[in-house]
């Protein structure tokens, strides 16, 4: 199975990551992709730039070599539709089963994506799940895809719905932004080679 995990990453921290990590393991995924959006349709423009997204990905992944950066989105520009990079995906890998992962206040908003209808059809949905939240399973389409357990995801190429919990992690890219603003302290949310690159290019400040 290819996992794919995108967003702004504006910037990437362990929030991110961690998570990331950790069902990439437990899931034992060939590999997981994590997609900067070029233009993200549902916010506000990312302060730092495409490029140093992609750089700062590119530096957290000397800490997280199980992960993968990849551009595509990027390289795409225009606005950044999560179907057509799951398209995307699913041209270059024709014969496996594909993972969106996303977190709970994406999937609460996922019927305001642009043909979100399309995206349970091109991939499984694993939602990163956090305590005490609990899957609104009365919307047709989410009870009728429910998968119980992972290893029910490696039986088809997409179509399911994976509650997955993970451990949590009180960091948020606003916070981490703010931090730096104020000129605040922000070690531990995020790798050193990615802090040091924010300080040497003066994002944030």
């Amino acid at each position: 199975m290819i996992g794919i995990f995108g967003g702004t990453f504006d910037p990437i921290h362990y929030g991110h990551l961690r998570p990331a990590s950790e069902v990439r393991h437990s899931l034992d995924l060939d590999a997981l992709y994590l997609v900067p959006a070029a233009n993200p349709p549902h916010r506000v423009s990312p302060i730092a730039t495409p490029a140093q997204r992609m750089a700062m990905l590119e530096l957290a992944m000397t800490e997280f070599p199980d992960l993968k950066a990849d551009d595509r989105e990027l390289q795409r520009g225009g606005l950044s539709y999560t179907v057509d990079t799951l398209q995307s995906f699913r041209s270059d890998y024709p014969q496996t089963a594909l993972v969106l992962l996303m977190g709970t206040d994406a999937f609460e908003g996922i019927e305001s994506w642009h043909q979100w209808q399309r995206l349970p059809e091109l991939a499984h949905l694993i939602v990163m799940q956090r305590p005490g939240w609990e899957p609104e399973s009365s919307r047709d389409w989410v009870a009728e895809r429910i998968a119980s357990s992972a290893s029910e995801l490696a039986t088809q190429l997409a179509g399911r719905i994976l509650f997955y919990p993970v451990t949590p992690q009180a960091i948020s890219a606003t916070g981490i932004r703010e931090a730096l603003a104020a000129g605040g302290q922000v070690s531990g949310m995020l790798p050193q080679p990615v802090l040091d690159y924010i300080n040497q290019n003066h994002i944030y400040r």
